[in-house]
């Protein structure tokens, strides 16, 4: 993968895990009182919230609706424990639970993380897909291994869609118009759900429809008129005149817009009562030209402005089809059998002109020199799973199953220079400009069998265990090619290189709870969890190496590729042992739960770079611990008040020294320099995750006529965030804390709602990551760099909201 040459030395991994909160649809529906119980499936068993004996958050559709969380990135609000630095439309995001996060943070954010499990339904799938017609969204906390297995190393996400009626015809319009500060355009969304009953009893279609446009906020105003003729810094480092910007510059606005259209399906056959098959079809395509990010005032750029060269689009997309079968076998147990297939392409190009700068081949001697990248990203997965969930009752319950998974990868990366003087440099001529080019194709396949199960001790007291054993293989293939040097302009011209790895292993579970009263549980839970391995997505050095100095077929710098042991990489573990209590009293008036845990990180999987052309990859190496608590409440005073809160404490740090993962460019020597490496040491806070983080809101609803007046505030507060391991010797950043507020005034009846709202109420201005780090800020050979850039949150945000169900 070329996301290294794209950062430049990060020393990182990314994982995450859960929290603990009850507030969910009750805030909103229980307002007059006694609550409203929600039920949630996250041990394979409809059980409501207060009772399920692990830690688990639920947001249910009244609170998703009425907070306008419209994808993954608005959960951290309302999510104690949970980190989600939104960096904007172009990536799903990156998640941090419970700080298991070891990589520097980033501008453009993940599109794909194995370490946090995120399902649509029983489809395990990382993409924000819209929360569109969504009953609800479980975050299960900590290690998920034994019933999920698959990227729970921390945790799982799980988004539980409305499923169709075969008895009743129904739907909903909704549509939202809103204005947005330092944006010149309006913001609109319109979504739609219908459920038509085919045959009653038996047949019935569901579908849910919407289209989001956001105008973004971000300007480009230092693009290039004409690449490779159009001067990037006309009037030298210090500025820019009116004259040399009319000359060779432009602007373009907002940027950073979102226009993403979705889609989802399902048909559902009900041959019986005991026999049901559910067809999901769902579509999501998200387009964007540029990124949510600063440039740190580079040239004079303001807090919402970049200064990149060319714009920045982002075309993503995402099919997803499954097939579930749910059987009731002979009241004894329930069989659930799900087979899915997804496929996510992802289309992006940037500015790589201080990438190709940095490397120090000279490029800076063409003052009109500048350089643009393209990716294209493709994965395909298919995966079925089979489990058998006990319903003969008794003390005694179990799950047992057994999962399939293959996912392919397919990666194109190139590297333009446009008017690049071939002859002056004495680099080899090409119709396409291209000064590198890769691609790379990885297949990995994961076999899994699973069990739990429940011994009911006294009718208070349980005890659960459970073990999942897995095995994987991965394969890689690609090469790479540098036409300036005289290699042809494809990378399939070449025969490709590869390799593969497989790894097999154990991870268990233990839990235990106790009721003391029917409004009062203790719950203890002992968990291991796993991330498989897998391929770098790096093209495999050719054997012989070229131009090798040392002739021992290893050192090469000047050709990006991968060293037999780093196109693989092995998976890593996670230990989790936390207790916590759930309580409610008052007829649910007043409902409080409280955690705390330990995590224990053992063969991190970090972000490294290879040896020759410092291509970004993944390595393992070094130990970290989490530990921490979260609380959360939700109390109805009076009839028609609820107020809710939560509050988290995590304190992640690595527990051992891992040499030489932080690279910072030489402060001594004259920039560009080869990088040093710094060594990350044991009590080195682990970045992208707020040590403090909390919420709190209040919900009133006074009835008028035949509907309710419903008022809604909430405050939200996330902690400072550190960039990088070692952030303060490493030139990293310790991001400062903020707390935002949205309100929202709505008159609620049976079939309509009408209301206003407001978000970041107090337009604050707030740095959420950054990419790169303060060492690679200046001038390169007196190129006044913009590497270093910082993502912001979204200004202001006002409008109108209308709602209708029929």
């Amino acid at each position: 993968m070329k996301l290294f040459r794209n950062t430049l030395l990060g020393a990182t991994m990314l994982m995450g895990a859960g929290t603990n909160s009850a507030w969910a649809q009750a805030a909103a529906d229980g307002a007059a009182g006694g609550g409203t119980e929600i039920v949630v499936t996250a041990t394979r068993r409809a059980t409501s919230l207060q009772d399920v004996p692990i830690n688990i958050t639920a947001l249910g559709q009244e609170q998703i609706d009425r907070q306008r969380i419209d994808d993954v990135r608005d959960l951290a609000d309302f999510t104690p424990g949970m980190t989600i630095s939104d960096t904007g439309p172009g990536s799903t995001g990156t998640i941090v639970l419970r700080g298991l996060n070891a990589s520097d943070s980033s501008t453009s954010g993940a599109s794909y993380d194995d370490a946090l499990g995120m399902y649509l339904g029983e489809v395990p799938l990382y993409y924000d897909f819209k929360l569109l017609d969504i009953a609800r969204v479980e975050t299960l906390l900590g290690p998920q291994g034994t019933l999920y297995g698959l990227g729970t190393l921390a945790g799982a996400i799980r988004n539980i869609p409305n499923r169709p009626d075969t008895n009743n015809f129904g739907g909903e319009v909704h549509s939202r118009l809103y204005a947005k500060t330092h944006s010149e355009k309006a913001g609109y969304q319109i979504d739609g759900v219908i459920n038509i009953p085919i045959l009653q009893d038996h047949v019935a279609f569901r579908s849910a429809t919407g289209y989001y446009y956001d105008p973004g906020f971000i300007d480009y105003t230092l693009l290039l008129q004409t690449p490779g003729v159009s001067l990037p810094q006309p009037s030298g480092p210090d500025g820019v005149t009116p004259s040399d910007y009319a000359a060779n510059l432009k602007e373009s606005k907002d940027l950073n817009f979102e226009k993403t259209i979705t889609t989802r399906n399902q048909l559902l056959v009900q041959f019986s009562e005991d026999l049901k098959v559910n067809f999901t079809y769902a579509f999501q395509r998200t387009k964007t030209e540029g990124g949510q990010y600063n440039s740190n005032g580079v040239l004079g750029t303001g807090r919402y402005e970049s200064a990149a060269r060319y714009i920045e689009p982002v075309n993503r997309r995402a099919h997803l089809g499954s097939m579930e079968i749910n059987a009731n076998l002979a009241d004894f147990a329930e069989l659930v059998a799900t087979t899915a297939y997804t496929d996510v392409k992802s289309v992006s190009q940037s500015d790589n002109t201080d990438l190709l700068l940095d490397l120090d081949y000279g490029y800076e001697e063409f003052p009109a020199f500048s350089s643009w990248n393209e990716s294209n990203d493709r994965r395909k997965q298919f995966n079925q799973e089979v489990r058998f969930v006990s319903t003969h009752g008794g003390p005694f319950s179990w799950v047992i199953g057994g999962f399939y998974n293959q996912l392919k990868r397919h990666r194109d990366y190139i590297e333009h220079v446009p008017n690049h003087p071939w002859v002056e440099f004495g680099t080899q001529p090409n119709p396409d400009e291209v000064e590198y080019a890769s691609y790379t194709r990885s297949k990995v396949t994961e076999r899994a069998i699973f069990g739990e199960g429940t011994f009911r001790v006294t009718p208070e007291w349980q005890v659960t265990a459970g073990a999942r054993y897995f095995g994987y293989k991965s394969r890689i293939a690609g090469a790479l090619v540098v036409p300036l040097i005289g290699d042809p302009v494809s990378p399939y011209d070449l025969p490709a290189a590869g390799g593969t790895a497989k790894k097999s292993g154990w991870v268990w579970k233990f839990n235990s709870s106790y009721n003391f009263t029917p409004d009062l549980m203790l719950y203890a839970t002992y968990s291991k969890g796993y991330r498989i391995g897998g391929p770098n997505s790096v093209a495999p050095c050719p054997n012989p190496l070229p131009n090798d100095p040392d002739g021992d077929n290893i050192n090469n710098t000047q050709l990006p590729c991968g060293l037999p042991n780093e196109v693989q990489y092995g998976p890593d573990t996670t230990k989790n042992a936390e207790i916590g209590i759930r309580t409610q009293f008052f007829d649910r008036r007043l409902t409080f739960n409280f955690n705390v845990f330990q995590i224990k990180w053992d063969g991190i999987q970090t972000d490294s770079a290879t040896l020759n052309g410092i291509v970004g990859i993944t390595v393992n190496g070094g130990k970290a611990k989490s530990e921490g608590f979260e609380t959360s409440f939700q109390a109805s005073p009076i009839d028609g008040l609820s107020i809710h809160g939560t509050y988290s404490y995590v304190d992640a740090k690595l527990t051992q020294d891992v040499p030489g993962v932080i690279a910072v460019n030489d402060p001594a020597g004259s920039y560009p320099s080869v990088p040093i490496k710094l060594d990350a040491l044991a009590g080195d806070r682990l970045p992208g995750s707020a040590k403090n983080s909390g919420s709190l809101g209040a919900t009133y609803s006074y009835p008028v006529q035949e509907g309710a007046i419903v008022a809604d505030w909430t405050a939200t507060y996330r902690g400072s965030v550190v960039t990088r391991l070692g952030w303060d010797r490493a030139y990293g950043d310790k991001l400062p804390s903020y707390v935002l507020h949205r309100a929202s005034l709505t008159y609620e009846a049976d079939a309509y709602s009408i209301g206003l709202f407001a978000n970041n109420i107090f337009d604050k201005y707030a740095v959420v990551s950054v990419a790169n780090d303060r060492s690679r800020v200046g001038l390169n050979d007196g190129v006044l760099l913009r590497y270093y850039k910082r993502a912001v949150i979204n200004p202001r945000t006002f409008g109108i909201e209308l709602r209708y169900k029929y």
